[in-house]
């Protein structure tokens, strides 16, 4: 197949492109590398990568004229800054419409978005929160992301929707894990939420992205383990990871206002439609991870939450 993967230089982006060249497929990606890393993905001869913007309408269509994809994953996404909501519009909401026109007119077989699990609000009424929980969106964030969502739906385009609780693994540079590990690698303090989260290994994510690109599955889907831990247990177990001994007791401090308490989704649907779970338990996921932290650079670490607290200094 020939897939086209916007933001296919991030996290997941990048690590659906490896499975891909893997198996045999023709990847183009097109990033800006706002949160991407051109390290992220390796030279090969089926590979091609676009420096561009899916917010310039061009840009993407030169990019499909160019390749003719089969299937897109879209995968770019702005959440870097949670004040940032033009950008947040520009991207997530005017940039997916770029890239339904632009897949439209090429008659692309398949289109996978990647949805966020924040869409189901921070306080959301059931848990685990199921596919027809309202959508009431919290942050820029959720809400810009929920609107391409939308679009996608309404396009008229064979898809599906990947609704993400939490991935973690080697190349994040979002959420708990690449804060705990820089701040602990440099000797600073370092305190955790009382949040919990349902964590998924990245390759168990690729895994269920993969029969979605083969034409596995229809709408939307919730992605997790359905079930959740206290995010000091990823704390833990990349101290352990890391070789180290504190000489304190981590302080569990009340999440910020604008976090969930947890993200914690119902995979039933996805699992019978799938036949798909998580198999990586953290206690093997957080040492491979924590593997790639002492092997390359973190770099710069985002988080959507607006609470200063939670960044890297």
């Amino acid at each position: 197949m020939k897939v086209l993967i916007t933001g296919g230089a991030g996290f997941l982006g990048s690590h659906l492109a490896d499975r891909l060249l893997a198996e045999g497929n023709d990847v183009l990606v097109l990033d800006n590398y706002e949160t991407g890393r051109r390290d992220n993905l390796t030279d090969h001869e089926n590979l091609t990568v676009i420096e561009g913007t899916i917010e310039d309408r061009q840009q993407v269509d030169d990019a499909f004229k160019g390749f003719d994809p089969d299937v897109v994953a879209h995968a770019a996404v702005s959440y870097k800054d949670g004040d940032a909501w033009e950008q947040d519009v520009m991207t997530n909401a005017m940039g997916t419409v770029n890239v339904i026109r632009a897949a439209k007119e090429a008659d692309v077989g398949r289109f996978i978005y990647f949805q966020t699990g924040l869409s189901y609000g921070i306080e959301p009424s059931t848990l685990p929160v199921p596919l027809d929980h309202p959508q009431p969106g919290e942050s820029s964030y959720a809400i810009t992301k929920t609107t391409g969502e939308q679009y996608v739906a309404m396009s008229g385009l064979d898809w599906v929707s990947f609704r993400l609780a939490n991935i973690y693994g080697p190349r994040v540079v979002a959420g708990p894990a690449p804060t705990f590990y820089t701040r602990l690698s440099q000797g600073k303090p370092c305190f955790v939420t009382d949040a919990r989260r349902d964590q998924t290994y990245v390759s168990d994510l690729i895994d269920l992205l993969m029969m979605g690109v083969e034409g596995k599955g229809s709408g939307a889907y919730n992605v997790g383990a359905g079930s959740d831990r206290p995010v000091k247990d990823m704390f833990d177990l990349i101290v352990d990871a890391m070789g180290i001994e504190l000489d304190y007791e981590v302080e569990v401090k009340p999440r910020p206002k604008d976090d969930a308490a947890t993200l914690l989704l119902d995979p039933t649907k996805t699992t019978e439609d799938f036949g798909w779970q998580p198999k990586i338990p953290m206690e093997e996921g957080i040492p491979k991870t924590v593997e790639w932290y002492r092997e390359n650079e973190v770099g710069e670490t985002y988080t959507h939450l607006k609470d200063e607290e939670l960044k890297v200094k």
